[in-house]
């Protein structure tokens, strides 16, 4: 096997081997391959000092200074590497596939490594991930539903009965409103969401339908892709209804444990449109500690958002089902029977 593989084939090794992405810290924060790991050949200061050097002063001069860096870590480059990969199996890349991964390559062959390398580094696995998004042929189906639907519920009840889905709102660790940040884990970069977008896409059969569920074009500060994007907006739309009590219900189990200073400052964040009366009842209502109440006035908010949304819909194809309850696993169950 050719020791420099190109991204498919890349990605394939790569769950047989320990994938190391030796690019700087900072570089691997803004986006990385989901299974690689972060082993830095520089740290970003001393990147930032070689790529000073080589801009001002020359090739050969930022060469010998990296070389100055890198030598003392050698030995314990290697020591690391033979505890994440006792097998000695490795693939290793870099930014452009050049001289940062090729160099640590070079080292843990002499270490008796396997080593492959990325071709085309990690740019070349960015255009991979975003000509994949933007041609995707996934059987989508789109479900929608007002603001307390339990839709995500919903999704996991369907891949509990061995449906495909993505979530959306899971990858991007925000639910989608003005309140989608409360009790979620900061949210990734652009780049690293397409990126787990694609590890997500990868494992589906193309053949069979894949859940998605109605989003707005961005979730919090995370944009979906557009080829994805507009891939959504023309599958079908399969809308649930369930009780407003129900809604009410699913609202006050996801957000009733939260800090109340949160719930105050998701209200602040739509105040403009709910007006100043509805604000401050709102807010009363939850001094009061009437979560009941004060989740009225949200949905109320909320669902003219989602009419417009929907009246705005291209979809060519829009089921709409109505439910007697909220309960997810049965509108799952009805949900896999009916389509």
């Amino acid at each position: 096997m050719q020791n420099r593989l190109p991204t498919q084939q890349f990605l394939e090794e790569g769950t047989q081997r320990v994938i190391l992405d030796v690019r700087s810290p900072s570089e691997y924060a803004q986006g990385h391959i989901p299974e690689a790991l972060s082993f830095p050949l520089f740290s970003d200061e001393e990147r930032a000092a070689v790529g000073t050097t080589y801009k001002q002063v020359g090739k050969e001069e930022a060469m010998e200074l990296g070389l100055r860096f890198v030598g003392p870590k050698m030995e314990q480059f290697v020591k690391q590497a033979k505890l994440l990969a006792p097998n000695r199996q490795l693939a290793v890349h870099c930014w452009r596939g050049g001289q940062r991964s090729g160099s640590m390559a070079w080292l843990f062959r002499q270490a008796g490594f396997d080593v492959v390398t990325l071709e085309g580094g990690y740019k070349a696995y960015r255009h991979h991930v975003l000509e994949s998004l933007s041609e995707t042929d996934l059987k989508l189906v789109v479900l929608g539903g007002r603001t307390g639907s339990g839709k995500t519920k919903i999704l996991h009840a369907l891949r509990g009965l061995g449906e495909q889905i993505i979530d959306l709102e899971g990858l991007a660790h925000h639910k989608g409103s003005a309140f989608g940040f409360i009790g979620e884990a900061p949210q990734p970069t652009v780049e690293q969401f397409e990126n787990d977008l694609f590890e997500n896409i990868v494992p589906l059969n193309p053949t069979r339908r894949v859940w998605v569920e109605n989003e707005s074009r961005s979730i919090g500060r995370i944009y979906i892709p557009d080829g994805f994007w507009s891939k959504m907006k023309i599958v079908p739309l399969v809308i649930i209804g369930i009780p407003d009590e129900a809604r009410i219900e699913n609202l006050l189990a996801d957000y009733v444990l939260t800090d109340r200073a949160e719930l105050v400052t998701a209200f602040q964040k739509i105040a403009t449109k709910l007006g100043g009366l509805q604000l401050k009842t709102a807010l009363e209502s939850l001094e009061a500690g009437d979560f009941a109440a004060a989740a009225h006035i949200a949905l109320a908010y909320y669902d003219k958002t989602y009419q417009y949304g929907l009246d705005s819909s291209i979809s060519p194809d829009v089921r709409r089902l109505e439910f007697e309850h909220g309960d997810a696993e049965e509108i799952a169950r009805a949900l896999a029977q009916l389509l």
